[in-house]
Formats: C-alpha cells, structure tokens, sequence
C-alpha cells in the first residue's frame, strides 16, 4: 500500500498539530488497514476479523508530501489468530515497524460482545 503523507495525517491532539509530520496515530490505523487486507479474502460470510493487539515503533519523521510504502507479512496463523508483521517506509529510511495481531470471530459473536458491552455501561 502506498500513501502520500498530508496535513491530516499530522500528529494533532484536540485540533491543533503539535508536529507537521506523519503521525504515530495514522501509522497505527494504516499498519491496521495493510494487515485487514491480508485477512478479508480468507474470512467466511459469517466471519469478521477484530483488532486485539498493535505495537508500533515510529523511528523516523515523514514530513508532508512523503511517498510511504506501507507493507505487511503474515509471521503466524493459529486458529482465529493472525498476526502480521508491518513495514512503513519512505525512498529513504524505515519510517515505522510493527506487529498487528487480528482475532477472526462470527459476525454473531461480535454482535453479543457489543450488545453486552453496551449492557455493561448502562448498569
């Protein structure tokens, strides 16, 4: 996947950009979204794959206008456990590394899991 960094992608808390690069924040939703590409076309009609583990190393700045090469590998598959190792790259240098783990549940299960956290918070 490849990506130009722009001023949305900046690191911004409440609004206003603390530093005008590549966020930590964004690095993480694409190092998510890269690994989901890996899943989807294994995943049956009634399953769905859920977020459960990211660990991100931002060792660089990719300022504005940087072309990113975002890559992901699968490094293992247990049962509904996929795990993915993340490469973020400019022309340059290693912006970004990580690991993504995702759990492929039913689409069923997910809903109860919702349902009952909703239940939680209104008790």
């Amino acid at each position: 996947m490849n990506v130009k960094v722009t001023k949305e992608m900046f690191a911004q808390f409440e609004g206003e950009v603390v530093h005008p690069v590549y966020s930590t924040a964004m690095m993480v939703y694409h190092m998510e979204w890269v690994s989901r590409q890996l899943l989807l076309p294994y995943l049956k009609e009634e399953e769905e794959g859920m977020g459960a583990k990211v660990t991100v190393n931002h060792v660089s700045p990719a300022p504005e206008g940087s072309m990113l090469e975002i890559q992901a590998k699968v490094i293992s598959c247990n049962q509904n456990v996929l795990k993915t190792e993340v490469h973020v790259n400019d022309s340059e240098k290693t912006v970004g590394t990580g690991e993504v783990t995702q759990i492929v549940l039913t689409k069923s299960k997910i809903s109860r899991l919702i349902s009952n956290s909703s239940q939680i918070r209104e008790n």
